[in-house]
């Protein structure tokens, strides 16, 4: 997924998120049920909108509590949590300490439960809903998602097929779009600058221009655990 009109200040390393999704996770303790949900949030309009989601979903749960993390561009992410009627600090802080722990950013959980009429005590509480944030992160599908520079340049129909061949040739990332000329899009990290390589390959006849930024999710291969 691709998105454009980034932040330029972003950093260009990227960060860990998860894929596009929802998943579920149940953990049972003492005949209370504890349902997991997380998915990917990208603002706090989306997270809580997913909370709300969940609490209209499962309107029978006695508690929905729910932590947030966010990437923020340049600065410390957003973070937010709720005991949402559970006593203080034994639901949602405790959440989010896992969530910290996955290192993802754009994630919110909610954490669903229905009350077995066996009381856990403070502790218990803590380590069911660490154990339930746990279990649900270990299904996630994680993705990288990093900031990449666009450069243009413009070409002959006939320069075309042996310039583009020339940059793969030397890793580098090229879309080509054919209309009267042909536009290779180079995508490249922050640091790079093809203007040297292009003027090399072309013998310094073709100008290759930065035209913006996007930011691209790129599957790791791995969960969050």
């Amino acid at each position: 997924m691709v998105d454009a009109g980034v932040d330029a200040g972003a950093a260009g390393h990227g960060y860990r998120r998860p894929a596009e999704g929802r998943w579920d996770a149940t953990v049972e303790i003492k005949r209370s049920r504890f349902l997991a949900l997380v998915g990917r949030a990208g603002d706090e309009e989306a997270a809580r909108a997913f909370i709300a989601q969940a609490r209209a979903d499962h309107p029978d749960a006695r508690h929905h509590c729910s932590t947030y993390v966010l990437h923020v561009a340049g600065a410390n992410p957003v973070e937010r949590s709720s005991d949402d009627g559970e006593p203080s600090g034994t639901a949602g802080q405790p959440m989010l300490e896992v969530l910290r722990g996955s290192g993802l950013e754009d994630v919110v959980v909610v954490v669903v439960r229905w009350f077995g009429g066996i009381k856990l005590g403070t502790g218990g509480l803590v380590r069911a809903y660490q154990d339930a944030t746990h279990a649900v992160l270990e299904e996630v599908s994680v993705v990288r998602r990093t900031r990449t520079v666009l450069w243009e340049l413009t070409v002959s129909h006939a320069d075309a097929g042996r310039l583009e061949a020339e940059l793969r040739s030397r890793g580098l990332s090229v879309a080509a779009s054919y209309g009267a000329a042909v536009t290779l899009t180079l995508s490249l990290a922050p640091a790079d600058d093809p203007s040297g390589t292009v003027a090399a390959l072309s013998g310094g006849t073709v100008a290759v221009r930065r035209v913006g930024e996007q930011w691209t999710d790129v599957p790791v291969g791995d969960t969050a655990r």
